[in-house]
């Protein structure tokens, strides 16, 4: 990725440092390296209202955040500052077309877990967005995790992690998300299931829409980084991920989407760049 026409936002919140590596749940301390797939699945846009709560996590060691803090000016901290700013621009600018107004969401890093609106938020569980706080979520570990696990290493990869869970925002904004919310709490499993399916795969459309726009505007992107999106996308379809935990995949179990569909649907975005290409719920062929 290119930053040389990008300015750095300003609404990151730097809590790192108060977890710890360890994440002590049923009376014992997990690392990050040995969470199972199936916790990992959960990545990506997670409803952290449903799950957040559910796992206990001692308050000695949930990070209770730096209110207003400035983040540390490390590589890492620097380069998410650029993606986030780049996600502010572009949004910014396509709501003003649509006649709307852009809210920015702030971004927290966050070591091993951190309390949030929807609950308390664990590394485990992969980068996430708060609809309550209207806040994206992110232990830069799980970064590690998409290399040397998924195999799906890059900067652009990165960053597709990031404007997937801004994608979440915008849904947010819009309005889509409480009312798939709302679909989900009166379905049946199986379609509340779909339902989240759809609303995944618009975030990572929404991503592409984002990556398009950010392009042509600013000439972010360098050879590859296409393929380090589509990669990413791949390496965390709900087939991938089941076949690596249990060696099968149940597709009426999905709630992210295949790997195929997450690619298809990210090009789609990125090939359109209007929000209009990322009607997922349009009938089955969404799907």
């Amino acid at each position: 990725m290119r930053f040389d026409n990008s300015r750095e936002s300003s609404n990151v919140e730097d809590r790192r440092g108060g977890g710890g590596g360890g994440l002590p749940v049923g009376g014992r301390s997990i690392g990050l390296g040995t969470i199972v797939l199936a916790l990992v699945a959960m990545y990506f846009g997670v409803d952290p209202s449903v799950v957040l709560n559910q796992t206990a996590v001692a308050p000695s060691r949930v990070e209770q955040g730096r209110p207003a803090a400035a983040p540390a000016n490390d590589a890492e901290s620097r380069f998410v500052r650029h993606v986030l700013a780049e996600t502010e621009d572009t949004w910014q600018a396509i709501f003003r077309q649509n006649g709307q107004r852009y809210v920015e969401p702030t971004l927290v890093l966050f070591t091993g877990a951190t309390r949030t609106a929807c609950g308390v938020g664990q590394a485990a569980m992969g980068p996430f967005y708060c609809p309550a706080d209207q806040k994206v979520y992110i232990d830069l570990a799980f970064y590690q995790e998409l290399k040397n696990r998924f195999n799906a290493p890059g900067d652009f990869a990165q960053a597709y992690v990031i404007a997937h869970e801004v994608g979440h925002h915008v849904q947010n904004l819009l309005g889509i998300s409480e009312k798939v919310q709302a679909a989900r709490q009166r379905a049946g499993e199986r379609q509340a299931n779909e339902l989240s399916v759809r609303l995944e795969l618009q975030a990572d459309c929404l991503a592409g829409v984002w990556a398009k726009n950010a392009d042509a505007a600013r000439g972010i992107l360098e050879a590859g980084d296409v393929e380090e999106a589509l990669r990413a996308a791949s390496a965390i379809g709900d087939d991938t991920l089941q076949k690596q935990a249990q060696g099968y995949a149940v597709p009426d179990s999905f709630t992210h989407g295949s790997a195929e569909q997450r690619m298809r649907w990210f090009k789609r975005g990125m090939d359109a760049g209007q929000l209009a290409a990322c009607n997922t719920f349009q009938g089955r062929g969404g799907l």
